[in-house]
């Protein structure tokens, strides 16, 4: 068996990234849910970890693209920023750390903005700024703070001590569309999966939750980003004809940029997530629409191949998703070794047209 390859390898600071993150709680017990062992509910600890997405999607250079949480792990699509954060100033920098990290809080646990002294503190030295700006735009950093401060929370609540979450975050690096629609759509559907909801809708806690909400909510022409319920998640829908090229920096500071992930609108995305519920969904009413939906056929994917990837997405991909033509190229940043594809992951996605 390998040896799984460092992070470093995989993610380079400097590029574009997107990758599915996965973190569970220690002995996967249902610290974050209703626990049938104890008889306790702490599906408030969800709420928590929302807040602290919506806090690091303001100030991060990394875009939400999606998330689900469940009783005893969370999931995440993160895309790193680097090009963002090129773009934001030393004080800006500093600025943004510092409400991530802030020396100050209100009574209420919010952070206060930071002085210009604590500005200065980083802005004014080159070395210590330089490397607050590569962790803006860090998963690990993303991870780390998410994990850390969730645990000390449900720590000093339960009064207990030692890990919260499993020694190490997993994180699998998507490099084509098919896979970050299967990676997508596998989050969201989490709930329903686990039987804890039966529809799009009722599926608590997720990134299409949010975005149902805010498709279904009274539109006027007063209604502004920042009241949206998904302001915090990155669009669904980019234009690669049309769109804006570069960096597309967010115009309602919730999130770190206005840049879309895939090549369909968020009606499609809703649409394929509801047909493909109800194929993998046992016991689910519904009939099952007779042709596969449009986007599946752009992508060159066959519903059987589409079912497969979604439903075992955690499985059949490890540290790199993607095509086998996309993947095989691909070499690590440091040693220049090859990634690895699973057999199954590379039959399925080698057989479609």
């Amino acid at each position: 068996m390998m040896a799984r390859l460092t992070r470093s390898e995989v993610f380079d600071p400097d590029e574009i990234a997107i990758a599915h993150t996965c973190s569970r709680t220690v002995r996967r017990c249902f610290l974050m849910g209703n626990d049938p062992f104890t008889g306790k509910n702490f599906d408030h600890r969800k709420e928590w970890i929302e807040q602290h997405l919506m806090q690091f999607a303001q100030q991060f250079g990394v875009d939400l693209l999606g998330f689900s949480l469940l009783s005893n792990h969370i999931h995440l699509i993160l895309r790193t920023r680097p090009d963002v954060v090129a773009t934001w100033n030393d004080n800006e920098v500093a600025r943004r750390w510092m409400m991530i990290c802030p020396h100050r809080r209100s009574s209420d646990g919010l952070p206060l903005p930071p002085t210009e002294a604590e500005i200065r503190s980083i802005a004014g030295c080159p070395v210590k700024c330089g490397e607050i700006r590569r962790r803006l735009s860090s998963i690990s950093w993303w991870m780390r703070l998410l994990c850390q401060r969730v645990a000390m929370r449900a720590n000093q609540e339960d009064e207990e001590s030692g890990h919260f979450f499993q020694d190490r975050f997993h994180a699998t690096r998507i490099v084509d569309e098919a896979s970050l629609l299967a990676c997508a759509a596998y989050v969201d559907l989490n709930p329903i999966r686990a039987a804890m909801a039966e529809t799009l809708e009722q599926s608590d806690h997720t990134s299409v939750q949010r975005r149902i909400e805010s498709a279904t909510a009274d539109r006027d022409d007063d209604m502004l980003v920042t009241n949206r319920r998904d302001s915090f998640l990155a669009p669904v829908s980019i234009d690669e004809r049309f769109g804006e090229i570069g960096p597309s920096v967010s115009k309602s500071g919730k999130r770190c940029s206005d840049k879309g992930f895939l090549p369909m609108s968020l009606e499609d995305y809703l649409e394929t997530l509801d047909w493909t519920a109800r194929q993998i969904a046992p016991g689910k009413c519904g009939r099952t629409p007779a042709d596969v939906p449009p986007v599946l056929k752009r992508l060159g994917l066959d519903s059987k191949t589409w079912c497969e990837l979604v439903s075992d997405f955690g499985r059949l991909f490890c540290t790199v998703a993607g095509r086998p033509e996309c993947v095989d190229p691909l070499r690590s940043h440091c040693t220049h070794r090859h990634y690895h594809l699973r057999r199954r992951a590379r039959e399925l996605l080698t057989r479609v047209d």
